[in-house]
């Protein structure tokens, strides 16, 4: 028996093996303008119950040797209480014992009612990794995409999974600053990376596979400058800019999603100057680079 799903269902790229548990449906946000996810009425957010969850992981209990991995669905599993989030992975260990890893996606909101402390208890019962969407690190940035988040409580957020013990993957969006704000959102981002010190740091380029309407709105109403989709050239330099400000010591990058123009892996800081070679070979057209049948998001 597969678990109960609301669709659309998303994930991270990385969790293509894990067992998808959805135990919020939606996002208790939803206001950014860059996201179209959950914006379908059926997508309205609501926590499951326990007792769904506990029914669900109990059918899938004969495929456990099966099962190593969950990932908390949907956008917003940490917005639930400490409480609700130890109830459920006391379940998971319960019901699927070789489970290894749990991660969830998690706003950096997520974390202002619980302490360290609790943090470190949900580690200790598995909850290992946290895919947390700053988006960018320049204020004037995440003011224009009504992201409702700071550099500062993007920071604190981080901070506070690192000394839970709890490892960050990182998602910064090439292009969120536009052709205005391009310069000061690679610059900020990186200084906020470097603060934070992440295990793990993507980059994917901002697509608008609804429209760019509501984003472009969300702009203006924020008295900003009109926000113009950056070209490949400006979305290099971008790039080109945000790497050489990073100061990473230990940080596993990718530039790989399905988004992106120019695939970059590597570990950082090791990886660095020859991420930028490869960066710079794309400016000057020396590197092959994915055509826009081969993008999506």
């Amino acid at each position: 028996m597969m678990p109960h799903y609301i669709e659309p269902v998303f994930r991270p790229p990385s969790e293509w093996k894990s067992l998808i548990l959805q135990v919020t449906n939606g996002c208790s946000y939803n206001q950014c303008t860059f996201c179209d996810m959950y914006t379908q009425p059926q997508k309205k957010f609501r926590p499951k119950s326990q007792a769904d969850i506990d029914q669900e992981l109990i059918a899938l209990a004969p495929q456990a040797d099966q099962i190593s991995r969950v990932f908390l669905a949907d956008g917003d599993a940490m917005t639930l209480s400490f409480r609700r989030l130890k109830e459920i992975l006391q379940a998971i260990h319960r019901y699927l014992p070789n489970v290894n890893r749990v991660s969830s996606y998690c706003l950096p909101r997520n974390l202002l009612n619980k302490t360290t402390e609790q943090l470190s208890e949900l580690r200790a019962l598995g909850l290992t990794l946290a895919y947390v969407g700053c988006e960018s690190g320049d204020d004037l940035v995440l003011q224009g995409i009504e992201k409702g988040e700071t550099f500062d409580s993007s920071l604190q957020a981080l901070s506070k999974l690192k000394a839970a013990g709890i490892k960050s993957s990182v998602m910064i969006l090439n292009g969120l600053g536009g052709t205005a704000y391009w310069q000061q959102h690679a610059i900020n981002s990186a200084k906020l990376m470097n603060l934070a010190q992440p295990e793990y740091l993507s980059t994917l380029v901002v697509s608008f596979p609804m429209g760019e309407q509501r984003f472009k709105q969300g702009y203006l109403d924020a008295g900003h400058q009109a926000f113009e989709m950056p070209g490949q050239q400006i979305l290099f330099k971008e790039m080109q800019l945000l790497l050489q400000n990073l100061e990473l010591k230990r940080t596993i990058f990718r530039s790989d999603h399905a988004s992106n123009y120019l695939v970059l892996k590597g570990t950082l800081g090791k990886d660095k100057t020859k991420l930028l070679e490869q960066v710079d070979q794309a400016i000057n057209g020396q590197i092959n680079l994915r055509e826009e049948w081969q993008r999506g998001l």
